[in-house]
């Protein structure tokens, strides 16, 4: 049975209310919570380290697959590898995540490795989504990382989003697509207090036909400091756009370093990066219509985020 707290994190970062439908593995706090397979996706443990199997069998559409973790005690410090074997002309969604409530003097930490293999013309909506809440003197530490191995056709949505109460974050994402394959990527991020975070992608397109579109939005406030690192690397004739927009606010640092490397001659390749504060003209705006400018702000920050 899953107590109050771990529910709570259970809604905020992978919107379950009650057992989801389809396969699902729940971790809490180091151990399994729960799991349920279907005919078509199986879930194993690993036998050398922590982590999951996910194989999807061929063909399997209209299903999903809810692989949530929450650490509720605080100084719980692990890492955990997950691996996702996606058959050929499979169509399913993938739901990940993290919630972290620590209200202890310790560090709490989790760092999930995820690897994807994406059969030919299979096709993924990967959600990752981050959390941290509590009032103890403890930080709430994140470190994922993911792989995409992409073959022919394959189509991979990923998106990632952290808004509230992780204090230290370090997220990796390489991908290598083969011929038409095909990854869009949409992060949503924002920190505050002293919090810090470091967003880092490689993307290689290996095959004729492949394609990346990455766009990053992120609000840095207070004291914190943002970090963006892109790579997109064409090996072939391939199309790829990486793009950074961030607000930033008070205090606040905010990195963007998009990269581009082209060894092919129709390798068709864009990046585009912006840094800017609230526009005077918005506010504005908003106060107009009865907002106080802490509101106008807020208005503005929610509908860029979406």
């Amino acid at each position: 049975m899953l107590d109050s707290v771990s529910k709570h994190i259970l809604e905020e970062v992978a919107d379950i209310h009650e057992t989801p439908i389809g396969a699902y593995n729940f971790r809490v706090d180091g151990k399994s919570a729960g799991r349920q397979t279907t005919a078509n996706i199986d879930i194993t443990s690993k036998t050398d380290k922590p982590g999951i199997d996910v194989r999807i069998k061929p063909g399997t559409k209209h299903e999903s697959v809810h692989i949530p973790v929450v650490l509720a005690e605080s100084g719980i410090r692990e890492t955990v590898y997950n691996d996702f074997y996606v058959g050929e002309d499979a169509d399913v969604v993938i739901v990940a995540g993290c919630g972290i409530h620590n209200c202890g003097n310790q560090d709490s930490e989790h760092d999930g490795v995820h690897r994807f293999f994406l059969g030919k013309n299979s096709r993924i909506k990967y959600i990752e989504k981050h959390y941290g809440e509590g009032d103890g003197n403890g930080r709430r530490i994140l470190n994922p990382v993911t792989e995409m191995y992409m073959e022919e056709g394959a189509v991979a949505e990923l998106e990632m989003v952290q808004i509230k109460g992780v204090d230290s974050t370090k997220r990796t994402t390489v991908a290598k697509l083969d011929k038409d394959a095909r990854l869009v990527v949409r992060e949503r991020l924002m920190t505050h207090g002293s919090q810090y975070a470091l967003s880092e992608y490689t993307v290689e397109m290996n095959g004729e036909g492949s394609s990346v579109d990455l766009v990053s939005r992120s609000v840095a406030r207070e004291d914190s400091t943002q970090d963006y690192r892109s790579k997109v690397v064409g090996n072939a004739a391939c199309a790829g756009h990486t793009e950074c927009d961030a607000i930033i606010m008070d205090n606040a640092h905010v990195y963007a370093t998009p990269e581009l490397d082209a060894n092919c001659i129709d390798a068709q390749l864009i990046h585009e990066a912006a840094i800017g504060k609230i526009a005077g003209e918005q506010l504005t705006k908003l106060m107009t219509l009865g907002l106080t400018e802490s509101e106008a702000e807020e208005q503005i920050i929610n509908g860029f985020l979406k």
